[in-house]
């Protein structure tokens, strides 16, 4: 089907580029669009909307709602209605009807304390049959409830003219319903009398009229309601004046856009008060505003509220002789409003699309997405990109529909819609098409991309006007996605945004102008598993011990490969960009010689055998304080009178603080009494005004800074003289007695001399200065100056300047001046140089400095005339051509704000005057990683189809990952409040969004929650996901579970099964069954037997072999439950025929982190395939379903319980992985070679052509080794090269022996997926043994030996010539010369063959006899079964 609908989409793209119509590429195809049009059938998008949609309604008991919906359509649509998710049945409801036109009418509303069947929320739901389905908005019925009175009027008595409130409060719900009652007569309400949202009566600008009994009455529905009755009494006006009070003040209030906001404000008192109001400290205009009304009595009415009147309101109350004021907040939220709505879309299958929407509101609404009136679940498929888009990848059929996106918040929401209409195919054009690309490889696995090579179709050898589609998918999963070559005859392309250690099938298909060909033979590869680092150290903290050190402590990680070897322990003091590292053994440290009361940053690496883990979140210390190691600055003293003197001083320098300044103490004393020294603190001010002191005396003063832990050091002593007599500053001061000009080309230096009567007090001077007048600028200069420049004039103009001494009276007469400024000279003509050597200091996630040198300054550097600098960054995508820019006036700035892990550019350029160099060369720096944000997105968990007890856990990335993410902790249980260490967690690693959990218990409900992490740490948990397990279905029988052999597990050709693949009936299969075992036992008791006659002894190098194979496969132990353990597996070592139980050795590396592949084949070392090659190849193993080591069981983690649980120990093994396409992902009899597959030019085949005929059937230990693949792994264990031939691991099955028959059968099964195959010059020779070439073999360089080609035995005579022959079933070609590289002497050989032919002793036959006896009892107690 796939295959088709491939050809169909690769036939329409087609014809579309012969008409010159642009081709849609995978990229959505918006309405409208015509290149999809082309050459197919035409469909038009059919106008399918609600006229109308249910509204929010408040009613009360027993009255009639109708909930209103009408939906337009081309056909009639049917309507339907849910209440709160679920779908009403309205043909046997009583009191529920549907209206013609949709309308929804509930008669007699039910409601009381226990039974309220009609509030909620409403949805109408609008369907044409073979179009689809749309939802309206929902809608909230609210009924109000019973009639209570949440308090009671209160007698109370009010002065004539004041304003009197009588409380009377209900439910919101209820507030409509409430009308009071004066004398048992109803109130008229006016601008006078008024009621509050609440039910509260305000009566403003009281009269005798007034005076009487009130009530309030509750009317909704009904029997009325009356509250108590309270007297108001009307006070005549006292005599004296009364305090004021607020007796109402206003309370804040949250509106939605649209409805009515009340301030109420009342205050008493006598005088009687008046109100105003102020918003945001200015003063409320109400007049002419026609949404603002300032009822009487002073409350304060907006109305048609929008967010431009959000803010605070101050209700100020004065009656002349006092004032009060309160304050409320207003908060508007607004309701979801669309900024963009999707649009309609024309698709092909197999094509990628978007629909977009952009919406806004406050609070920010939500976005979720619905086909057809159902929820979308993103998926590996469905995707939410963007926040609120949504991305359908390999579209099918059943996509197609009405998509809406559904908008919500607090206080409201909205849906808009399009529909996708996926367009059928034309046919090709007639002319020939191409037949299959041949030899479909994956040349480069990594662990997030493929990369496929394949050779030109046998129909087109040169292929120079061929273009590929390459389809690809998951296994198991029927969408396929496409990607196309970039340009014609190009044969090869890379695969990107794959997921680790996941099986994906390829396969190509070629087109010509005529339209795509055949497809070729899918291809399963599996990508790399990611390498396994230490986590983070749980638990570092960091406290101060002294003002100059920090001791910071930890814990060693729960998970990592291995024993931690040391940590690295990195310190960053705040603000700087360079950070310090120490090496620790232990799990703590004490850090010296840091400055005091200063902020540091510490964090922790672990390292292991592979490098350095996941680094701790940083955390941050400041030192402790100490008294201030330097005294404050420029201590100036200034005599203001005969009796006082004031002191200006500045803080001590920066960093020399050592704590806060809590205070300064000053210390004085007269200049000739140096012993009588005078203390006073003061606060944390930079002055004080020293009073009470001797006229005409002399003083020195001092001061000290202070903070909590004491005094710091004092200035030097500094003296000052009172006056003798005090200053007249009853009047301004007189013209100073001089004034003089000396004018430059843009500025004028003034200076001049105080005036000549020195009895008044001058305070300072004043310059003004202007072109022709003195008043358009001026300065204010202190009285103890003399002069000053006037800067940045005009050259060559006249300027008018004044002076004018003034004191705290104010100026004096002014001294006037002109002068004119020199002409400009000759400017410069030479640029001005870019700044050079610019640096970019990353200092945090958001911060970077930007440091340059000038190179038209001096040598020190120091900046004394007026230029700037401007700095320019963006980030460094070639796309963004979008700079920010700021000035510095230094040689450094920095730039803050920055996104986190973004690379950023930098330059900088010089202006001076009207000169500007050109920008400096770039600077680059990437800002630091911060710890994820926001927690994973879009959480889904479903059931596994045919596993009940195994689910999957989907998630998105979050939104702000500020890093790399490195993996993932599901945390699930099946309570839901339990203590967050109480729940079982499952680490995922790298960015995988998908996970398996298997062994769920039936029918129980979980909890799952999703924590992301990168190189910085653990972000955010996401909420808390229920799910729960299907019922159990079909088991095999109480206590029994079905042998699950895989999920490519296929019959072979052959007995009753037919040509399509139906089973024959479990009685043909258990005969068959028992059959194959039964003739398997007896020829291994015929071997058996035979091995005791001709067998005399055992040599010591085979006891040597056997003892070292003993303490290899003891000494591995999986942590696993008890049902880890299973029968020890079968392998007949054809070499000495013996029987030996191969154990499953544990790979002990979990995943953590990436794993750097080779970059081609030539990266990985060749091994030399001699019998003293001391490299031992890792085991591997595919299978077709996870196995249950590879999946986690809830009572199985049940007892880690660690407080951050990370049991990345308990992982299972992870399979490497290997460049190559997979022959059968069930064939538990994949071992390695001991050789390597280093290289194609490098190959070592011992190969030969198989000498029987497809069909032929062969016995169970050839297929064995027929079936043995070829690896191209690197090896990172070392194990001499003979153990592991003997002892070569095993993949260890879960099927009972009856998987045996389908790895027997599995050559002769309809699966033809490529692999490539060893096979062994004799049935019974083991691999270990090199065979030796034939003389004269030949290599033909035309043909190219590749040892990921696939390879099938063709129907051949043996050749001379070692070959491996390229094909697929159903057609033979001629056969293929391989590389075979020089083997060892003849000599060597057939030592090698004696040694193989050693006998084994009675004592050893003893123990292989009982050996096979209890093998035997296990395969009798499986046949009978």
């Amino acid at each position: 089907m796939a295959a088709g609908r491939a050809r169909r989409l690769l036939s329409s793209l087609w014809i579309a580029l012969l008409l010159g119509q642009p081709e849609p590429a995978g990229a959505a195809a918006r309405s409208g669009s015509q290149s999809l049009l082309t050459g197919s059938l035409v469909r038009t998008f059919t106008p399918f909307y609600f006229l109308v949609e249910p509204m929010d309604v408040l009613s009360v008991r027993g009255a009639s709602v109708i909930m209103n919906c009408s939906a337009h359509c081309e056909t009639s649509p049917k309507i339907e209605w849910k209440k709160d998710g679920t779908f009403l049945n309205l043909v046997s409801d009583d009191r529920r009807q549907l209206l013609p036109d949709g309308s929804l009418l509930i008669n007699s509303v039910v409601h009381s304390k226990h039974n309220k069947p009609d509030e909620g929320y409403y949805q109408c739901v609008a369907t044409v049959e073979s179009l689809g389905t749309i939802v309206s908005r929902t809608a909230k019925l609210t009924v109000a409830g019973l009639p209570r009175f949440t308090s009671q009027p209160e007698s109370s008595s009010v002065y004539k003219g004041n304003s009197a409130i009588i409380n009377c409060e209900v439910n919101v719900d209820l507030a409509p319903f409430v009308r009071w009652e004066q004398d048992r007569q109803p109130v008229f309400l006016d601008d006078r009398v008024f009621k509050l949202p609440s039910g509260a009566l305000i009566i403003s600008n009281a009269t005798e009229m007034d005076g009487g009994l009130y009530r309030c009455v509750i009317e909704s529905g009904g029997t009325p309601k009356y509250s108590d009755e309270a007297e108001l009494k009307i006070l005549p006006d006292p005599e004296v004046a009364q305090k004021l009070v607020l007796v109402r003040p206003p309370s804040s209030l949250t509106r939605v856009t649209g409805q009515s906001a009340v301030f109420p404000c009342v205050a008493i008192g006598f005088p009687t008060p008046s109100i105003r109001w102020t918003r945001n400290a200015e003063e409320l205009i109400t007049e002419g505003y026609e949404r603002r009304l300032l009822l009487a009595g002073g409350s304060l009415e907006i109305s048609d509220v929008t967010e431009e009147d959000v803010g605070t309101y101050t209700c100020i109350a004065d009656n002349g002789n006092e004032t009060i004021e309160a304050q409320a907040e207003l908060t508007v939220q607004v309701p979801p409003e669309f900024l963009k709505r999707p649009t309609n879309i024309y698709a092909h299958e197999s094509m990628d699309i978007v629909f977009e929407c952009e919406v806004t509101g406050k609070p920010t609404p939500t976005v979720k997405w619905v086909k057809n009136g159902d929820m979308v679940i993103p998926s590996d498929y469905f995707k939410i990109v963007k926040e609120h888009n949504l991305q359908v990848l390999g579209l099918v059929k059943s996509d197609e529909g009405f998509y809406q996106c559904i908008a919500e918040n607090d206080v409201g929401n909205a849906q808009a819609g399009a529909q996708l209409i996926i367009l059928d195919l034309a046919p090709a054009t007639t002319g020939p098409l191409p037949s299959a690309p041949r030899d479909v490889v994956a040349t480069l696995v990594s662990t997030r991309f493929i990369r496929l090579t394949w050779r030109t179709p046998v129909s087109d050898p040169q292929g120079d006007n061929l273009t590929y589609s390459i389809f690809y998918t998951k296994e198991g999963i029927n969408r396929e996605r496409v990607e196309n070559t970039s340009r014609p005859g190009e044969t090869q392309v890379t695969i990107q945004n794959l997921m680790p250690e996941t099986v994906y099938v390829f396969r190509v298909v070629a087109q010509n102008k005529h339209g795509p060909g055949e497809s070729s033979a899918p291809l399963k590869v599996a990508t790399q598993p990611e390498v396994q680092l230490p986590g983070p150290a749980p638990n570092i903290r960091a406290y101060a011990s002294s003002p100059t050190s920090v001791t910071v402590t930890w814990e060693t990680p729960l998970a990592g490969n291995g024993e931690i070897q040391n940590y690295k322990l990195y310190y960053m003091e705040k603000g700087q960009d360079t950070e310090q590292d120490v090496d620790v053994g232990g799990l703590s440290y004490t850090i010296n010689g840091l400055k005091k009361y200063t902020e540091y940053s510490f964090r922790v690496v672990a390292y292991n055998k592979h490098g350095p883990g996941v680094s701790t979140q940083d955390v941050v210390v400041r030192t402790l304080s100490d008294v201030p190691s330097a005294p404050p600055q420029n201590l100036t003293l200034e005599v203001r009178n005969s009796k006082s003197i004031m002191l200006h001083w500045q803080p001590p320098p920066v960093g020399t603080h050592s704590g806060q300044i809590t205070g300064y103490k000053i210390r004085y004393r007269k200049a000739s009494r140096k012993s009588d020294v005078t203390e006073s603190i003061g606060g944390t001010q930079l002055f004080q005004l020293i009073e009470g002191l001797e006229r005409g005396t002399e003083y020195s003063f001092r001061v000290a800074a202070l903070t909590v832990n004491g005094t710091g050091p004092a200035t030097d002593w500094v003296s000052a003289e009172t006056f003798e007599s005090d200053l007249d500053e009853t009047r301004v001061p007189e013209v100073p007695s001089s004034l003089h000009v000396r004018p430059l080309v843009t500025s004028i230096v003034v200076s001049w001399t105080p005036p000549e009567n020195q009895n008044i007090v001058v305070r300072g001077y004043a310059i003004g200065y202007g072109i022709g007048s003195p008043h358009a600028q001026t300065i204010k200069v202190d009285y103890k100056q003399r002069y000053y420049t006037i800067e940045n004039l005009d050259p060559s103009s006249h300027y008018v300047i004044t002076l004018k001494a003034f004191n705290n009276v104010g100026e004096g007469i002014p001294l006037y001046e002109s002068a004119v400024t020199r002409p400009h000279s000759v400017p410069d003509p030479s640029p001005m140089m870019p700044p050079v050597g610019v640096q970019a200091s990353i200092l945090s996630h958001d911060t970077i400095r930007i440091t340059w040198a000038d190179n038209s300054l001096p040598k020190n550097q120091k900046i004394t005339d007026a230029r700037y600098y401007t700095v320019r960054w963006k980030t460094n995508i070639p796309a963004n051509t979008k700079y920010k820019t700021a000035n510095a006036t230094t040689l450094s700035y920095l730039v803050t704000g920055l996104k986190p892990n973004t690379l950023y550019e930098f330059s900088v350029m010089v202006t001076k005057g009207r000169r500007s160099s050109t920008w400096s060369m770039t600077a680059h720096g990437t800002t630091f990683e911060l710890v994820p944000t926001s927690p994973p997105k879009d959480v889904t968990v479903v059931s596994k189809e045919g596993k009940p007890r195994t689910i999957i856990v989907n998630w998105q990335p979050p939104s702000e990952a500020n890093g790399k993410i490195t993996g993932y902790i599901i945390y699930y249980s099946t309570d839901v409040n339990a203590e967050i260490h109480d729940w079982v967690i499952e680490p995922v690693v790298g960015n995988r969004l998908t996970h398996q959990i298997q062994e769920l218990t039936l029918d129980t409900p979980y909890y799952f929650k999703i924590q992301a992490r990168n190189s910085k740490g653990m972000g955010p948990m996401s909420e808390a996901v229920q799910f729960r397990t299907p019922k159990a279905s079909g088991s095999g029988g109480k206590g029994s579970r079905p042998v699950d052999i895989g999920a490519d597990y296929k019959p072979p050709l052959g007995g009753s099964n037919s040509p399509h693949g139906s089973p024959t009936s479990p009685l043909d299969s258990n005969m068959l069954l028992v059959i194959i075992v039964s003739v398997g036992v007896i020829t291994i008791v015929i071997v058996v037997i035979v091995a005791v006659f001709c067998t005399r002894r055992t040599t010591s190098h085979q006891k040597k072999k056997r003892a070292a194979c003993k303490s290899v496969n003891g000494s591995h132990k999986y942590k696993g439950n008890s049902k880890d353990v299973k029968p020890p597996d079968l392998w007949i070592h054809h070499e000495r025929l013996e029987l030996k139980p191969i154990d499953k050795s544990p790979d002990p590396n979990p995943i953590m982190t990436d794993t750097p592949i080779p970059r081609n084949s030539q990266d990985i070392t060749p091994v030399d395939n001699s019998m003293d090659s001391n490299i031992h190849q890792r085991r591997n193993s595919y299978r077709g379903h996870e196995s249950e080591d590879s999946m986690s069981t809830l009572a199985g983690r049940r007892g880690m319980r660690p407080k951050m649980m990370m049991p990345f120990d308990s992982q299972p093994p992870q399979p490497v992985i290997s460049a190559h396409p997979i022959h059968s992902l069930d064939n538990p009899h994949h071992h390695f070679h001991s050789g390597s597959l280093a290289s194609p030019t490098r190959s070592y085949l011992h190969h030969q052509v198989n000498p029987w005929p497809i069909g032929t059937s062969m016995s169970h230990s050839d297929r064995a080794n027929s079936t043995e693949s070829v690896r191209n792994t690197p090896s990172t264990d070392t194990m001499p090269a003979s153990l592991s031939q003997t002892c070569a691991d095993h993949q260890d099955p879960e099927s009972t022996p009856g998987s045996y028959l389908a790895n027997a059968q599995e050559e002769d099964s309809a699966q033809n997926l490529p692999t490539a195959h060893v096979r062994p010059s004799h049935p019974l020779k083991s691999f270990a043994v090199p065979a030796v070439p034939p003389a004269g073999s030949t290599y033909d360089p035309a043909l190219p030996s590749t040892p990921l080609l696939t390879q099938q035995a063709p129907n051949h005579p043996v050749h001379s010539v070692k070959t491996a022959s390229i094909g697929t079933l159903g057609r033979t070609r001629p056969p293929m010369p391989v590389v075979v590289p020089s083997a060892p002497d003849v000599q060597e050989t057939t030592r090698m063959l004696e040694d193989s032919e050693s006998n084994y002793e009675p004592d050893e036959l003893t123990k292989e006899m009982a050996h096979l006896e209890g093998l035997m009892k296990d395969l009798n107690a499986i046949t009978t079964a």
